[in-house]
């Protein structure tokens, strides 16, 4: 679903509106086709498992609504035979990881820029020429997005 323009808006939009709420800072990030990676930090006093069970919630419903109204076709894909919902856009327990040393951050960093240039995906053929990616703010000090803070602070 995140193939498309709109659906990654969503996406970005929601990450807009909870920086400026003072709820997380995004660092870093990249939205794949049928994922996105982010590096972000949750301000005081929320919580990181809050924060991501809202955003995925809301971003669920606004792509549901999207995918319903633009690319129908695209729901059945999303079907599941659960008792608590018909249509599972997120991973029930998305991977999460730590960040425990700086080595660790720069590797997961350089893994989201790259991501759409792996052999996987061949979606750019550098890290800064994806625009769904934060590549272009640490590459060429470009920010195009806003709401993106460097890494380092």
């Amino acid at each position: 679903m995140l193939a498309h323009t709109e659906s990654k808006e969503i996406i970005t939009n929601e990450w807009k509106r909870l920086v400026a709420l003072n709820r997380i800072r995004v660092c870093d990030f990249v939205i794949m086709p049928s994922h996105y990676h982010v590096i972000w930090s949750v301000e005081e006093p929320f919580q990181p498992a809050n924060i991501q069970r809202d955003f995925h919630k809301w971003t669920a419903k606004q792509l549901i609504a999207w995918a319903r109204q633009h690319q129908p076709q695209l729901m059945k894909t999303f079907e599941v035979n659960a008792l608590d919902r018909v249509i599972q856009i997120w991973e029930r327990n998305p991977l999460g990881v730590e960040l425990y040393s700086e080595s660790v951050m720069w590797q997961k960093l350089e893994y989201i820029h790259n991501n759409p240039c792996s052999e996987k995906w061949h979606l750019a053929a550098l890290p800064e020429l994806y625009y769904y990616s934060s590549a272009r703010y640490f590459l060429l000090n470009k920010d195009e997005w806003h709401f993106i803070t460097h890494i380092q602070g």
